[in-house]
Order: C-alpha cells, then sequence, then structure tokens
C-alpha cells in the first residue's frame, strides 16, 4: 500500500501568511520523505484563502530542489484553465527537474469563482477538459502532434521539453464521476477519488461506482491503480483531534460554497466559513473517519482498503490553521508505526490468500 500526503496549502485567516502557508507545506512534504511516505500530492486553486497554491507543478518544481526520493504529484492541474500545449512543456520540464518524480493528476475543476476570473465558462468545462486532455495525449505520446477541435485548434507543433518517464508520467483523473472513471479505464489512466467525510457505507458505494465503470469498458476494477483521498488523524489526545476536525469540516464547508457558487467574503478574497445542513458533528466525523488512537486508524484504515480494494492511501495533511509543529509529528507518527503496520497486515493477508488458492 503507497501512502501520500495531500497537501492543500489553506490559509484560514489573516493570522497567516501566504508565505507561512506555502513554506509548511514544503516542511510536510520533506517530512513525509524523510518518513518513508510515498507521494507528496499538491492542489490547484486560485484567487481565495481555499488554497494557495496556483499551480501544482511549480510545486513539484520547488521540492524538487529539496528532496530526492518522494514522488511529486498534481492533485490536480485543472486543465480548462491552462493552454494544453504550454502545459505539455510545463509536464516535461517538471519531471525532468524531478528526476522522473512526477505523478500527473489532472481535473475539470468545479468553482465558478476561479473560472470566472479566467474567462472560461465552468459550464463547460467537462467537455473542455475532455478535449485538452485528448490534446496532453497526443502531446506527451508524439514527437510532433496536431489538433482541430470544437474549443481549440494547434497546427504541427513539436514539445522541445519532453518527460523523461516514457511513454508518459503515471496519469491521474480526479474521478467523481461514472464518466471520468470510464475514460480512466477505457485509456489506462489512474483514479484519485473521495468519499469525503462519509463512513464505510460511502467507501462501499465508491467501490460499486468503480466497479461498475470497469464493467462497462470490458476491464477490471484492478486494471487502474486507485488512490482515496482521506482526512485521518492519530492521536490519544481528543484536543488535537477536535483541532484536526475542527480545520477539516472548514475545508469542507468552503469547498461546498465554491461547489454550489455560494461563496461568501466580505473583502472579496477571504471566503468565510458558514454552517450548513451538511455539516456532521466532530463525533460523526470521527466514527466515520480513520481518527482516533493509533490502533483504531490502523483497523479503520485495513477496513477501507478491504473495501476499496484502493493501491493508496492520500492523507489530507495540510489543513487550514491546524498546528504545524504538531502535524509534522504527525506524519513521522505515520512513518514510524501506521505505515508500516498496515503493510505488515496487509502483506499477511496477501500470503494467506495465496495459501489458501
Amino acid at each position: 500500500m503507497e501512502f501520500g500526503t495531500f497537501i492543500l496549502a489553506a490559509q484560514r485567516g489573516y493570522h497567516q501568511s501566504s508565505d507561512q502557508v506555502i513554506r509548511n507545506s514544503i516542511e510536510q512534504a520533506q517530512a513525509a520523505e524523510r518518513a518513508g511516505w510515498d507521494v507528496a500530492w499538491f492542489a490547484e486553486h486560485h484567487f481565495n484563502n481555499y488554497s494557495l497554491v496556483p499551480s501544482p507543478l511549480m510545486m513539484v518544481a520547488a521540492l524538487s530542489g529539496v528532496t530526492k526520493t518522494i514522488r511529486l504529484g498534481t492533485a490536480v492541474c485543472v486543465l480548462p484553465l491552462y493552454q494544453p500545449q504550454r502545459l505539455l512543456s510545463e509536464i516535461g520540464f517538471a519531471d525532468i527537474v524531478s528526476n522522473g518524480r512526477l505523478e500527473l493528476g489532472v481535473g475539470s475543476g468545479y468553482q465558478q469563482f476561479e473560472f470566472s476570473r479566467f474567462g472560461v465558462n465552468v459550464d463547460e468545462a467537462p467537455a473542455v477538459f475532455s478535449e485538452y486532455l485528448d490534446i496532453i495525449l497526443k502531446g506527451l505520446n508524439q514527437k510532433i502532434f496536431e489538433h482541430q477541435g470544437t474549443h481549440i485548434s494547434i497546427p504541427p507543433t513539436a514539445i522541445s521539453v519532453r518527460t523523461v518517464q516514457k511513454p508518459t508520467p503515471p496519469i491521474w483523473l480526479a474521478a467523481g464521476s461514472a464518466r471520468s472513471m470510464g475514460r480512466a479505464y477505457r485509456e489506462g489512466h489512474n483514479l484519485f477519488v473521495t468519499a469525503l467525510h462519509g463512513g464505510l457505507d460511502q467507501v462501499r458505494n465508491l467501490r460499486e461506482m468503480i466497479e461498475k465503470a470497469a464493467e462497462t469498458e470490458g476491464r477490471k476494477a484492478s486494471d487502474a491503480k486507485i488512490s482515496l483521498l482521506r482526512c485521518c488523524y492519530a492521536s490519544d489526545d481528543q484536543a488535537e483531534i477536535d483541532s484536526y476536525l475542527d480545520n477539516a469540516r472548514f475545508q469542507r464547508r468552503l469547498s461546498e460554497a465554491l461547489h454550489q457558487r455560494r461563496q461568501q467574503s466580505a473583502d472579496g478574497y477571504m471566503l468565510q466559513e458558514t454552517p450548513t445542513q451538511q455539516d456532521l458533528s466532530f463525533e460523526t466525523m470521527q466514527k466515520n473517519l480513520p481518527i482516533g488512537s493509533i490502533n483504531r486508524v490502523i483497523d479503520r484504515l485495513l477496513e477501507e482498503i478491504e473495501i476499496l480494494k484502493c493501491d493508496q492511501i492520500a492523507v489530507q495533511t495540510q489543513l487550514g490553521d491546524f498546528d504545524q509543529k504538531t502535524m509534522v509529528k504527525q506524519i513521522e507518527l505515520w512513518g514510524e508505526k501506521i505505515i508500516p503496520a498496515v503493510n505488515k497486515a496487509l502483506g499477511g493477508s496477501a500470503t494467506l490468500k495465496v495459501a489458501n488458492g
């Protein structure tokens, strides 16, 4: 089982400077490498405090110089907000400077607040994403490519800065729909999925959705690598846990507001979190998620892995204004105790299954 950090680089208020948020995010990725995590993922958002990373490929390039082994991923590049021909060169550059450590996650985006400021219609995002992904695949796989499409036309073009990984870096699709899952299975990409703050029933529903998408394309669910984005935290200190849950709920409130186009900001930048009917209590969130004592987190992760049959857990480590020193210690704790215990248990299960035929 692979483990990754998911770094949103959020700013909960003006008591956090943008400099501090970005540097804390870099420090978390470095801590994850020292602790033996497999990958650090970076989000992309614009023009507000929900996330301060405007380009996950820039974060990959920045981390390339201060890490050596951890893989570095984009979760995700919002394709409709790019010129795909330029993005191809930036993908190649990031893969080169990271010595072939790039994991390329792409998605269509969902926040009207961002799209309108780029002059892009968010309602057209799925169609634009589909066409731009076609272009990215052409550019990665062909020395010279061209494209004549609905949203863009590109004459014969050569990308001079090409990826180290051949034929391409691993490609991950943010897969929240049957359509995106189906494309992943059809073209051999990986899946980046989330059960949000839901419990085991939501994880089961997600697995059923994946299996149906694979079956529709004549594939097996195991034909794609699956990463599950999850809020997880291990501690016996309830105050620590409550702080993590508070920040997780803060992030969810902002995400829902942006998704439903009801974001609220007094100054045009700092979004204000607003309680909603969809809010879960801390008690329910802790029950639903791999949160609690070390043993509880390990047991719950094993349950979720068994249901979803995923290949990777991406843990949200950068949330709101959660204390940085405490989170770095948490990352170290996972490397010391949780990751080895989960992999040991999974290794034993695999051995038993083989022995039993």
